[in-house]
């Protein structure tokens, strides 16, 4: 066994085949595939799930996993010791879905960056069930969700509750429904709408409050920040959670502005999310610390629309 092919299981986990994992690590693809059938031959194990589009780390190579992330973490300190200064760059991968990128994720990866220098941070977005699967694969080691009032996390994954909210209509500053205190939802139905593609929770929220009765004009987009900005250039309203909105730069600029949805009392919550009993390293800790401290700020400051 050599250290460099537990580093090939670890790269395959992260990029998700191995014709990425190559590019990344510098190597043909034969030759990491071979290294990878001869740790698995001297393992008994079979440590990758190969398909046609990809390959993901099997059952067995999930519960290895750890143990790998613990050879190589000791094999870097080692190194660290013995003073290869390139050893003590790390880092921490995560997942999120867009609500609270600008008002939550960026201001804390700006802060980890400061304090965390050798440190980097690999961000992907993601529709929350991939989230949950990259967590369980090991793909990624934090994710961010929103969570509706009566939604489960499932038994593998862990939470930290960061924002708690409510969703809103998100409409033009200038639009004529901006003046009312609240927006009815026949109101929304007579507008454009932009709409999340499914996968995201605002798609489940807004399917729930139209019915069958949805507007007549219905964009789709991947997630908040696309939306908000279609919002801004005129091409509809939508719904998404207050704290995806209040203290936005588009909303802070006067772009746009969020309205309670008459009648609804629906809750949403952004959590932060894990493996359950996943190892922690000190960055994602010192990350998992910042984005609460993060969320404190915001909830501290946040205004009601």
């Amino acid at each position: 066994m050599r250290i460099e092919q537990l580093e090939y299981i670890a790269a395959v986990t992260q990029h998700g085949s191995l014709r990425r994992a190559s590019e990344h690590l510098h190597i043909s693809q034969p030759a990491l595939s071979e290294a990878i059938t001869k740790l698995e031959r001297e393992l008994g194990v079979t440590l990758l799930d190969r398909r046609r589009a990809g390959a993901r780390i099997s059952r067995e190579g999930q519960e290895l996993l750890h143990s790998m992330s613990d050879v190589l973490e000791a094999v870097d300190r080692l190194r660290l010791a013995a003073g290869d200064q390139s050893a003590g760059v790390s880092s921490v991968r995560v997942g999120t879905v867009h609500a609270g990128t600008a008002t939550v994720l960026l201001p804390t990866l700006r802060r980890f960056s400061s304090e965390h220098p050798r440190t980097t941070v690999e961000v992907r977005t993601l529709v929350q069930e991939d989230i949950y699967l990259a967590l369980v694969e090991g793909a990624i080691d934090v994710g961010l969700v929103n969570l509706l009032d009566g939604d489960d996390l499932p038994p593998t994954i862990e939470g930290t509750t960061l924002l708690r909210g409510r969703p809103v209509v998100v409409v033009p500053t200038a639009h004529r429904l901006a003046e009312r205190e609240e927006i009815t939802v026949d109101d929304l139905r007579d507008e454009p709408f932009v709409g999340m593609r499914a996968g995201y929770l605002m798609h489940r929220f807004a399917h729930r409050v139209f019915g069958r009765d949805l507007p007549r004009h219905w964009h789709a987009t991947d997630g908040a920040e696309m939306g908000k900005m279609m919002v801004a250039e005129g091409l509809g309203l939508t719904l998404l959670p207050d704290y995806s909105v209040i203290g936005d730069p588009r909303e802070s600029g006067g772009h746009i502005t969020a309205r309670p949805l008459a009648g609804d009392r629906s809750r949403v919550t952004m959590t932060a999310v894990r493996r359950h009993q996943a190892r922690t390293t000190s960055g994602t800790h010192s990350l998992l610390e910042l984005l609460a401290a993060t969320a404190r700020g915001v909830s501290g400051s946040a205004r009601t629309p």
